[in-house]
């Protein structure tokens, strides 16, 4: 009986002690978990990324690659921007090399969509990370890349965000580039401020967007959405356009500097796309991240003969 007495108390306080153990589990898992969902409901908020602007391009991600499509516009726009990379870059001072003369420029794509901007650079020499949040955009983009052996091994496609992958490429990129995203995003703020973080110094970002006008409600929405079909309707949102006034204010605050802001005019009867003066609806802007490596002055621009060697090397096939 003694013996049992003994034991009896020691029983009880080992299951007490182990019981406590158990409850301090509990508890930590749960806080853990607690902390995930509130790292999680963070992270949903801040993110750039649109999830109703999301839903518009699912719909839409088997037609990237119909140049008679929804994205023709798109691809004709490839005749003007993709010169304009190339040759600011070069005249930036990128060694050219016949054939590739984006050759050695790390380029990031952003919102790269099925691919049509990352394509034409990659054969360009470059090394393109495009990525985009819609699985279904990376899909489509990765099955066209496939058909071109040199494009698969030039050019890589990650589903995510652009917040998602500055941690892991914090200056990585010697361009970056944004064409007809940033009418999109949910947190234009951090959006550019992601983009500085992961552009060296010295590096160039190109943006493509559509100006905050009475214009461009005009024609961008009320006759390229409603009238002539050149774009779906609903692919834009006249408030979320951006003023080149606003980026060049959001780009110095993060250390980057505008160096040059083109007008651009698209003409549905021909279905291409030319610069002009006025900014009042499409325009093209470069910047240049502040640094060590950022220089004052361009050099001289490349030759007739060296920017039609670059533009043969370009084209885009389907």
């Amino acid at each position: 009986m003694k013996a049992l007495f003994f034991c009896f108390p020691h029983s009880l306080i080992m299951r007490n002690v182990f019981s406590r153990r158990i409850s301090a589990i509990s508890f930590m898992t749960w806080l853990s978990l607690l902390r995930a969902t509130v790292r999680r409901l963070l992270s949903t908020s801040q993110s750039s990324v649109d999830p109703k602007e999301m839903r518009k391009f699912q719909l839409l991600a088997h037609r990237w690659w119909d140049e008679q499509g929804e994205y023709s516009a798109l691809h004709s726009m490839n005749d003007i921007r993709v010169p304009f990379i190339r040759d600011t870059v070069l005249n930036m001072g990128s060694a050219y090399q016949r054939g590739s003369p984006l050759s050695g420029v790390k380029i990031l794509d952003v919102g790269c969509g099925g691919g049509l901007l990352s394509e034409p650079l990659g054969r360009l020499g470059a090394s393109v990370t495009g990525i985009d949040p819609l699985e279904e955009n990376i899909r489509a983009a990765d099955q066209h890349k496939s058909f071109d052996p040199v494009l698969a091994k030039r050019i890589q496609y990650k589903c995510g965000s652009l917040e998602e992958i500055v941690e892991e490429s914090v200056e990585t990129f010697d361009v970056i580039v944004a064409s007809e995203v940033v009418e999109h995003v949910a947190d234009l703020e951090m959006f550019i401020k992601c983009c500085s973080q992961v552009l060296k110094p010295g590096g160039s970002l190109f943006i493509t967007t559509i100006n905050k006008t009475q214009l461009s409600y005009i024609l961008g929405i009320v006759v390229a959405e409603k009238i002539a079909g050149i774009v779906p309707e609903g692919t834009h949102e006249w408030e979320k356009f951006v003023p080149p006034e606003e980026l060049e204010r959001l780009l110095e605050a993060n250390s980057c500097s505008v160096k040059t802001v083109n007008g651009m005019l698209y003409n549905p009867l021909t279905g291409s796309w030319s610069w002009i003066e006025s900014t009042s609806i499409n325009y093209a802007l470069h910047a240049v991240k502040s640094g060590d490596q950022a220089q004052t002055s361009q050099t001289e621009p490349l030759s007739e003969m060296e920017s039609e060697q670059c533009s043969a090397t370009a084209g885009t096939s389907v």
